[in-house]
């Protein structure tokens, strides 16, 4: 029996055909990787990608990994292989969803679970217009009752973590009656996993960039959500960049997660791994590049471009010796989209195990 052309087969069974090859590709993960959120890396929007979290995963194998978020309509409407797949080696991983249906939040955790993701988590802390035109992200800071809706939906829908990440307040709201009023909502739901940005949310007048520096930062609020509920896991979010910050906050709050802090300074995750997890166990800077160089080289084979994975290494010699040449050999030959793979491979031979020295022109 001759297969008819594609042109002819039926959506149905296209959609079906698609719905199996996930099931494939899911079928070589493991699924059954241990949660530990002491330390996490925050969900970054343009930041955390798959790329990211790959190579983020080359220095830290115990730190929690969260995608940037995801819509759920994106998700049930657009290419869910395109927008979920990951590489095992990323998990621990949690999908960051954005939305506020929770007949389409439910579907959206059912799906992360069936992709092998360890966590679903519900984003009520982001400012941006664009998000709360949406109607989600900080703005349902103001419905409680439909976020606990939500969560409950989600919880039922599938059978690992459902957590929130929120802020501490909203434009003139800043009350730890009504954040602990908030949380118990949550918590109601069956919510046990709440993460804290320590700061409020301007919902008006601010940019997200703002929204990040400008709301004052009052981490004695999140420290008081966590006495008041000791049966929840309280994460702190907020202006964290180091190791003695951290260890800090582990004596009022179950974890810490951070942002731009390792996004800036990849290499920050040694000293995490080394004070933190007390794993001394860590790749150098030039193993870390080889390792990415051979990932590179298998995804350009897929299609990807070497800018979509390399522009996530210009920190790796944040605050070391030839910082800037690094930087500037990335901008020179790799960071445009027509960016020719075989450039790549002349850094191995300009990075020494001793310091870094590349070359200043651009290679042609």
């Amino acid at each position: 029996i001759r297969r008819p052309p594609r042109s002819t087969l039926s959506s149905s069974s296209a959609a079906s055909d698609v719905y199996k090859r996930q099931k494939l590709w899911v079928k070589h993960l493991d699924t059954k990787k241990n949660i530990n959120r002491k330390v996490s890396v925050a969900p970054m929007m343009d930041c955390t990608d798959r790329h990211d979290r790959y190579f983020l995963r080359l220095i830290s194998k115990n730190v929690m990994l969260y995608t940037e978020m995801v819509v759920t309509k994106a998700v049930l409407r657009g290419d869910k292989h395109k927008l979920l797949k990951f590489n095992n080696l990323e998990k621990p991983l949690a999908l960051q969803v954005g939305g506020s249906d929770k007949k389409e939040l439910a579907e959206v955790a059912k799906i992360a679970e069936d992709y092998g993701y360890d966590e679903v988590n519900i984003n009520l802390g982001c400012p941006s217009k664009k998000v709360q035109k949406n109607s989600f992200g900080a703005c349902l800071m103001k419905e409680p009752d439909l976020v606990s809706e939500c969560l409950a939906e989600m919880k039922n829908s599938c059978n690992i973590p459902v957590t929130a990440k929120t802020r501490i307040g909203f434009d003139d709201t800043e009350e730890f009656d009504y954040l602990n009023m908030f949380i118990n909502k949550m918590k109601s739901s069956g919510c046990k996993t709440i993460i804290l940005h320590a700061r409020k949310a301007i919902l008006k007048g601010l940019t997200p960039k703002q929204n990040l520096n400008i709301p004052k930062l009052n981490y004695q609020m999140v420290y008081d959500i966590k006495k008041s509920n000791p049966d929840l896991e309280i994460i702190i979010n907020g202006g964290i960049t180091d190791t003695n910050q951290i260890q800090k906050h582990l004596k009022f709050c179950d974890g810490v997660m951070i942002g731009r802090a390792i996004y800036q300074n990849p290499y920050f995750l040694k000293d995490i791994e080394n004070a933190i997890f007390k794993n001394s166990n860590i790749s150098s800077r030039e193993e870390i590049v080889k390792q990415i160089l051979k990932y590179l080289e298998e995804e350009i084979k897929l299609g990807t471009k070497v800018n979509q994975v390399m522009r996530h290494t210009v920190g790796l010699y944040f605050g070391q010796p030839g910082s800037k040449e690094w930087k500037k050999y990335l901008s020179d030959n790799m960071m445009a989209r027509d960016s020719d793979f075989q450039k790549s491979k002349h850094i191995m031979t300009t990075v020494s195990y001793t310091h870094l020295t590349l070359p200043t022109k651009r290679i042609v």
